[in-house]
């Protein structure tokens, strides 16, 4: 069990979770939308983190002619741009259930960074603080994507039940 907690002012941002071996595939990210929301379940399931070792979110880089056509597994970012770009985001970030720790953040918005008709795209940076103001989280959930909250590994820190760091 690991607790993930702000590398800022000690805060814990989740409670206890359970490590997965990898994020989970998204076979058909529309098949199960809330019909409320229209946001996607989430990637990983509550009470479950998994660490992403591909580079996640803002900022983008152009893609070479090599890398066209190159696609994903469902879990791509929905962005206004219009260039063929790919992530040069941060790579091992922690991806959680939103639910494990919205309670615990509050939405930071700067710009386009909460763009999205029906919730944040993601794709435009942190979106989410600590309540002592470090921006540490993205989430992504508007309903043309994944639904995804992405702990920045640098801003954040894991301890194991028994309090030891490196829980991950």
């Amino acid at each position: 069990m690991t607790v993930f907690h702000c590398a800022g002012c000690g805060a814990a941002l989740t409670g206890e979770l359970l490590a997965l071996p990898f994020v989970p595939e998204v076979d058909d990210p529309d098949r199960e939308r809330d019909p409320d929301t229209g946001r996607a379940r989430s990637t990983v399931p509550c009470g479950y983190y998994a660490i992403d070792p591909d580079p996640w979110g803002a900022p983008w880089v152009p893609v070479g002619e090599s890398r066209r056509g190159v696609g994903g597994a469902g879990r791509e970012l929905l962005r206004t741009d219009t260039g063929i770009t790919e992530s040069a985001g941060r790579r091992n970030s922690i991806v959680v259930h939103p639910d494990d720790v919205l309670s615990r953040l509050e939405p930071f918005t700067l710009g386009a960074n909460w763009q999205g008709c029906c919730g944040p795209t993601g794709a435009h940076g942190p979106n989410l603080a600590c309540v002592c103001g470090s921006r540490l989280a993205t989430w992504a959930a508007d309903c043309m994507g994944p639904n995804e909250l992405h702990l920045d590994p640098v801003r954040v820190h894991a301890w194991d039940r028994g309090g030891r760091a490196g829980g991950r």
